[in-house]
């Protein structure tokens, strides 16, 4: 008679470890080395490649010498020192073609952010090392990314590469730029790149003692081009410090025309709801949300959840915001600001939270989605809720879409109360004033 007991099937890590030494088993030991520095364990094979270049600069970081002074002399370096660039072989590279494609043949966005952020890092502590293994190293964050621009759809069948290097350097800030490139062809032979996206990070240095803002490396730019993004970028800075030091700016006549505009129509909707426009659609019906715990394998070298990662739930939760408003798959467009207020850790409850912020239907053949999520640390314990990060991304709906449905019209989004106008009246004037100035 035969046996009915289960066959038993073992399950082994996939993962080899990157170490000459394992890590030791025991979860006390205090020489065990994060997890997260298994470069890539968890994250894409772009993290993978990233973490391992830098794995020299990691091992310092984790291991500083005990009393080890700050960086005393500040060095002068130009954008080639940290200049670096991504290949993605997608042409020949049957399984990193798969682990980055969409539903449309596509690089997936939210797996590029993460790669973005990881590659940002890399060159931002290349730039800052000293160099001297006697001296602890910075603790280097991302502060905000200013935009990410899709130029056009980025094919999961072509190769791919990214190009990325600082542009500017403050006291104790640096800013890298970004450019993924694709060939127009489908020809792994083909020289013709073209920039598909950009994209520009902005990192802020600490001290890993201390925690408050460290003096990092000056930058020289070297070619005119590099000269002309310093300035650009130097601008953008004191911008953001004017914004930072400024109190709540007053609408003025003609704003406050356009507040109650805004408000009239969303009273309709509360005080006569059938007779309210149907081709319109109050902001608090668009919402969505999704929350999750945030695990080990998903944080960074410094023991924080890594940026990338967040932008890319963002990112998700965006996208599905766009899809249930618009009724049609969308395509995104850009990345237009993202601040980290505060850090997130291993164990905290993250919500997110998106809305619909505006359309901008001028546009026919390209109406506009403006979308905003908001992250949350929330701890029920002590009943607090702390915003960490805000998002801000501007989507379209895709052609062949839209090509389906001849009947397809977006619904133009209204406020419900003068919070909420005034919300949406502040971000139009933010993506004004950004458009005035690319123009110019």
């Amino acid at each position: 008679m035969k046996s009915n007991s289960p066959k038993c099937i073992p399950v082994v890590s996939t993962f080899a470890s990157p170490f000459d030494v394992a890590p030791a088993s025991s979860v006390t030991d205090s020489t065990r080395k994060p997890l997260s520095l298994w470069p890539g364990m968890y994250h894409s094979p772009v993290t993978i490649a990233l973490w391992e270049a830098r794995s020299k600069i990691f091992e310092s970081l984790l291991e500083p010498p005990k009393d080890a002074p700050p960086q005393s002399e500040l060095l002068t370096r130009g954008p080639s020192y940290s200049r670096t660039t991504i290949f993605y072989p997608f042409s020949t590279d049957y399984i990193l073609r798969e682990q980055y494609r969409d539903p449309w043949n596509e690089v997936r966005i939210g797996i590029l952010l993460e790669d973005l952020d990881a590659l940002a890092g890399t060159i931002s502590v290349k730039h800052c090392s000293d160099d001297d293994s006697t001296t602890r190293p910075l603790l280097l964050v991302t502060a905000s990314v200013h935009k990410i621009v899709l130029k056009k759809s980025i094919s999961v069948n072509t190769d791919l590469k990214i190009v990325a290097s600082v542009i500017w350097v403050g006291r104790s800030s640096i800013e890298i730029q970004l450019e993924v490139m694709q060939s127009e062809l489908e020809d792994a032979n083909a020289s013709s790149d073209s920039v598909a996206l950009t994209a520009n990070f902005i990192f802020v240095a600490r001290d890993s003692k201390t925690g408050k803002a460290a003096p990092i490396n000056r930058l020289s730019p070297e070619t005119e081009l590099e000269k002309v993004l310093f300035e650009e970028a130097e601008a953008r800075n004191n911008l953001r410090k004017k914004k930072r030091g400024g109190e709540r700016r007053e609408f003025d006549h003609g704003e406050y025309k356009k507040l109650g505009a805004l408000l009239a129509e969303g009273r309709i909707f509360s005080d006569m709801p059938a007779l309210a426009d149907r081709n319109s659609i109050l902001l608090k019906d668009t919402r969505l949300e999704n929350s999750l715990i945030c695990q080990p394998q998903q944080r960074n070298i410094h023991g924080r959840i890594f940026g990338g990662f967040l932008m890319h739930r963002a990112f998700e939760l965006a996208f599905s915001t766009a899809y249930t408003f618009a009724g049609l798959v969308p395509y995104f467009l850009e990345v237009d600001h993202v601040d980290f207020l505060r850090p997130v850790d291993v164990g905290d409850f993250l919500r997110f939270k998106s809305c619909v912020l505006y359309t901008q239907l001028d546009k026919l053949d390209c109406p506009l989605i403006n979308i905003e999520v908001v992250a949350h640390v929330t701890s029920p314990e002590i009943r607090s809720s702390e915003v960490s990060n805000t998002f801000y991304f501007k989507f379209t709906v895709r052609p062949e879409a839209k090509a389906r449905n001849n009947g397809f019209k977006l619904r133009n989004v209204v406020p419900a109360t003068e919070e909420e106008a005034r919300h949406i009246l502040e971000r139009m004037d933010a993506e004004a004033l950004n458009s005035s100035k690319q123009q110019a």
